[in-house]
């Protein structure tokens, strides 16, 4: 089961956390930039080689210690066809490097459009009778506010090919409790969602860690939410966004692992990303950086478990 592959090499490398790769071109070291430009020119085509330029060595400096990465699609779609392909490159660039590849593109959608979807980021998609796989992501975060009819097509996905999703159930913004903490009987509706997810999951519960192929984000940013979901919601594997730059910290993920440590991966995109740019180390330095930083949330994470 994917959510297995994941804790494996969660354990593995004693490492609960993924690294966003969201890029700006704004992250992005100066020499790459002129570098990508001078040979594409000032087009989407020129930003998005110097998207991959920086990812790559970002991958080739977390692949070791760091379990996966998260790459953001929308940071991709927005540069066209090129940044897309970007998005394509990097997930196969980190598979080569053994990551998994949590895509987060929190899609949402019900019937054949969503058996789209899940064939496209999950999936392997029909070419004349030969079985082709587009993206090859491991996981893909959804957005589960149309029911069940939107869960079931990616379900079918996770269960033939050893995939995984994870449910937007308390997300980390400031303005999330708008809608996810009305009350339905009583009840917020984080919670109704949570419930749930382990409902769509209880199939695929499996050993020796006890988790399904459906995970849920949860945020940091709402820790005591965050410690009621995990009591509630003991066969759900998290993804915790909120670390970090969002205020987040070790004591407040804390709350999203189980008494043996395990049951949550914790995620950090400008925090690694950007290190060169906080740490004041010289642009062609920022993989290494990236690679302190990740270090320095993992013992930041494992000293409160």
């Amino acid at each position: 089961m994917s959510m297995n592959r994941l804790i494996d090499r969660i354990v593995e490398l004693k490492n609960p956390t993924v690294a966003g790769l969201d890029p700006k071109l704004g992250y992005v070291p100066n020499y790459i930039k002129e570098a990508a430009f001078e040979k594409y020119g000032y087009t989407l085509k020129g930003a998005a080689k110097a998207l991959l330029e920086f990812n790559k060595g970002l991958i080739d400096a977390l692949c070791e210690v760091v379990p996966a990465i998260k790459p953001q699609c929308a940071y991709y779609e927005m540069y066209g066809p090129a940044g897309v392909k970007t998005l394509y490159k990097t997930m196969e660039y980190a598979k080569e490097k053994g990551m998994l590849i949590i895509t987060d593109g929190k899609r949402n959608d019900i019937g054949t459009t969503m058996e789209a979807y899940s064939i496209g980021h999950l999936g392997l998609t029909d070419v004349n009778g030969k079985q082709l796989s587009a993206f090859g992501g491991d996981m893909l975060t959804v957005n589960g506010y149309l029911g069940t009819d939107g869960i079931k097509p990616l379900l079918k996905v996770c269960d033939e090919l050893d995939k995984g999703i994870f449910v937007l159930v308390k997300t980390s913004n400031p303005s999330s409790g708008e809608l996810q903490d009305r009350l339905i009987d009583g009840k917020p509706v984080y919670e109704i969602m949570g419930e749930m997810c382990e409902k769509w999951g209880a199939e695929s519960v499996c050993d020796p860690y006890g988790f399904s192929n459906v995970g849920a984000v949860v945020g940091a940013t709402y820790p005591e939410q965050l410690k009621a979901l995990r009591e509630k919601m003991p066969h759900t594997f998290f993804l915790v966004p909120g670390y970090g730059a969002q205020g987040g910290g070790a004591e407040d993920v804390r709350h999203a692992f189980n008494k043996d440590g395990i049951g949550a991966i914790i995620n950090s995109s400008r925090g690694i990303m950007c290190a060169y740019q906080k740490r004041g180390f010289e642009e062609k330095d920022y993989a290494q950086a990236a690679y302190l930083e990740a270090i320095r949330m993992r013992d930041d994470i494992q000293g409160v478990l």
